[in-house]
Formats: structure tokens, sequence, C-alpha cells
């Protein structure tokens, strides 16, 4: 006995259109999406609103810098991330089996493939853009500094050299007293860095920058203290046994005492320890 073949029509298919009840859902919650972005971009902060997520507050120019290319990232990252988990939540909603009907398939449209391969290069490219040009910013030196500092890292302390405006003139840690730093507020200040032996770092968090110190080379830059104030630094790289003992401090003077603090420094012969630079500053 012969069977006449069925039509086409009569093969169940695999990608069916939903109905109208699912349609409905959709448009309802693609509103609430871009209602909710909506919302979002509306409510702007000024710039002294933002919070810092967990920088500390910058003393430098170059420190504001820093710490807005972070604000900036931060804030990117938030909202590319709330928007993802807004699309896999609306997935899961839209989306969730209630029939045996399959939605819409979107494999090879080729306009949404160019979207999101498009929008991560230009997410990318503008956080590039921003971070080339405020390292450039970072690394630009003046061609006359007002006060050149001489670093020098070494296991396992610190030795700070005001050669440029005293010779002679230093300040030494020695073991259980890390070497103090003293320097003056809107001055342009260069560190020249060098190192005898291993690989330190010399970072001060408030700074919101650090270089390493390498053996064999000398590395430097430049930066501008606006905020007097006591401030702790530190060595960042794991550079030995003894890298605990790699602490130091920064005394930022208003200009007019750092000048009366450098001047009583000059009177010393074998240099200045850290008791004597500790009691020069409280005295200034």
């Amino acid at each position: 006995m012969s069977h006449a073949p069925s039509s086409g029509r009569d093969r169940p298919t695999s990608f069916q259109v939903a109905g109208p009840a699912a349609s409905s859902r959709r448009r309802l919650t693609s509103r609430a999406v871009i209602a909710g972005m909506l919302l979002l971009a509306a409510t702007g902060c000024s710039k002294n609103d933002i919070p810092r997520f967990g920088f500390p507050k910058p003393i430098t120019p170059q420190g504001v810098r820093v710490l807005s290319l972070w604000q900036g990232s931060v804030i990117a990252a938030l909202v590319i991330g709330v928007f993802v988990w807004g699309l896999i939540f609306w997935c899961v909603i839209v989306y969730r089996k209630n029939s045996d009907e399959l939605p819409r398939q979107v494999r090879y449209n080729l306009p949404i493939e160019i979207l999101y391969t498009a929008i991560p290069m230009v997410i990318i490219g503008v956080l590039f853009f921003y971070t080339a040009v405020i390292e450039n910013y970072e690394d630009k030196d003046t061609l006359h500094p007002g006060l050149t500092i001489g670093v020098i890292g070494y296991k396992w302390n610190w030795q700070f050299n005001y050669a440029s405006v005293s010779p002679g003139v230093s300040v030494n840690g020695r073991e259980g007293e890390p070497p103090v730093l003293v320097l003056p507020t809107d001055t342009t200040i260069r560190f020249v860095e060098s190192s005898p032996d291993v690989i330190h770092s010399f970072w001060v968090p408030s700074f919101l920058f650090k270089r390493d110190v390498i053996p064999g080379r000398t590395n430097q830059f430049e930066l501008t203290i606006t905020k007097p104030g006591d401030y702790i630094g530190r060595c960042a790289e794991l550079c030995g046994v003894d890298h605990d003992r790699m602490s130091f401090e920064v005394r930022v003077l208003p200009k007019a005492d750092f000048d009366t603090w450098l001047a009583a420094a000059k009177k010393s012969t074998n240099g200045v320890s850290p008791d004597s630079v500790i009691a020069a500053g409280s005295t200034s």
C-alpha cells in the first residue's frame, strides 16, 4: 500500500516565531531596560562627588590626573557590567521556557555581529587614548626643575640626597628608624633613582605614583606637591628578605619652611640624620 508524501507544512520545525504574549513581554522588558539606562545616565554627579574607589586623596596635579583615569575606568566597567547583567536577566525572564516554541534566531545577523565587535573596540580605544595621554603627562620632564632629589634604594633602606641645592646634605635610613624625606610644596621636584644591588620601587601612595629603582639604570620622574603634611612611603617591589624594612616618611613643608630647614641642614658637615630632620621640621 502506497502512502502519499507528506507536505512540508506537516513537518515539525525547530524555529518558530514566539506568540503575541511573548512579543508583548519583550517590548515591556526592552522599555524597562531603556528606562533604567536613561535613569542611570541622568543621575550624573559632579567631579567632587565621584568616589575614589579605594584610591587615596592625591596631593599632586599628576595624582589628580591618575585619579580621574581610575574613576573613569571603574565607572565604564560598572556601566558595561550593569548592561551585560541586564541583558542576561532580560534573556532569563523573556526567553524562559514556557512552550516548545523557540525565539527568533539571530545567528548570521551581520549588523548585530558588527555591533558587538565594534562597540568593544571603541571602548578599548577610548580607554587606551586617555591612558596614553595621562602617561605622557606623568612622564613629562621640565628643563629646569626647582629641586632634584637623589633616591638610592639599597639592601635594606633608603638614602635621599639634596646635592642639587646643597652638596653633602642627605638623609640616611638606619635599622629601626626609617628615613624622613623633607620636600617643599609648590615646587617642581625631580626624583633621580638608582640602586647598587637589587630592584626596589619608590612608592608614596598619596602621590598615586610609583617607579622602580633598578640597578645599572637611572630612572627619574617629576611632580609638584600641593598639600603640606606627613605621608608614608613604601618599597613596592618584593626586593628580598628584609623588604619590610624598606619604609620611609615624607614630610612636606610650605616653601618658606623648607628653605629654613634646608639652611639649618647645610650647617651639618656630616649630613642630616633622621632625628635632626624631624627636629628641624617640627621647629620650622
